[in-house]
């Protein structure tokens, strides 16, 4: 059971946390199967035939999908994302009721602000990777100490490693 205390930055005040789920360390980890699964299914993919006009007035081109095919079945190493993403701090919570997925990163600068940044719809986390050294440390990149920040970067629900919010019957 994780026990602590954490200080309510608004009124000072302290609160005593007493939870098995409260903040847990995660690591990425997608079995082998699951990506030879995945590889499979992105070659087997049934495609359109090419389209009728030479500009995109039809939607996405039948060259640039078998060239994104061809890029994620046989280019794109998904171990060397999985291994930027354990080099950070991960962690996954739960907020009402969903396994929130997230990373964070403190400056080494004692005053950092925190900062929470999001990605957008259809985005991930690792749009946002870039942020994380100019802003946990700025001097390394030609700013001043107090312009640091801690980083908090999560996955919104249903993207990445946060769980999915429950279909509505609607």
């Amino acid at each position: 059971m994780l026990q602590g205390m954490v200080s309510d930055a608004q009124t000072g005040s302290n609160v005593e946390l007493l939870s098995t789920e409260a903040i847990r360390p995660f690591k990425v980890h997608v079995p082998k199967t699951d990506l030879d699964d995945l590889k499979h299914r992105i070659l087997e993919a049934r495609l359109p035939d090419k389209e009728t006009v030479s500009d995109q007035s039809q939607g996405v081109q039948l060259a640039t999908m078998q060239k994104l095919i061809r890029y994620w079945a046989t280019d794109y190493d998904w171990r060397k994302a999985e291994a930027k993403l354990n080099a950070l701090p991960q962690f996954v919570t739960k907020i009402d009721g969903l396994d929130i997925y997230f990373i964070h990163v403190r400056s080494k600068e004692k005053n950092a602000l925190p900062v929470i940044i999001t990605h957008g719809w259809p985005g991930s986390i690792f749009e946002e990777l870039k942020l994380i050294g100019p802003l946990t440390d700025p001097v390394a990149y030609g700013g001043k100490p107090e312009d640091a920040f801690d980083v908090v970067i999560p996955a919104m629900p249903g993207y990445g490693f946060s769980s999915c919010t429950p279909r509505s019957n609607v």
